[in-house]
């Protein structure tokens, strides 16, 4: 059915689609949201600064 060499190919290629597919999964659950979280919190608090040096400025 495979030769010994086929086996191996076909071993190496399901190693790096699993790895690729669990690495995708992490990224797509972990990493991309932590990420958005804090660009938006990074967001709130650039504004909140600024409208309290308006606020100091009308003062």
């Amino acid at each position: 059915m495979f030769d010994f060499d086929q086996y191996l190919g076909f071993l190496a290629f399901m190693t790096i689609a699993t790895i690729g597919f669990w690495l995708m999964i992490f990224l797509l659950t972990f990493v991309v949201p932590y990420w958005i979280g804090g660009s938006i919190m990074e967001m709130i608090k650039e504004k909140r600064e600024a409208k309290k040096q308006a606020q100091e400025e009308l003062k």
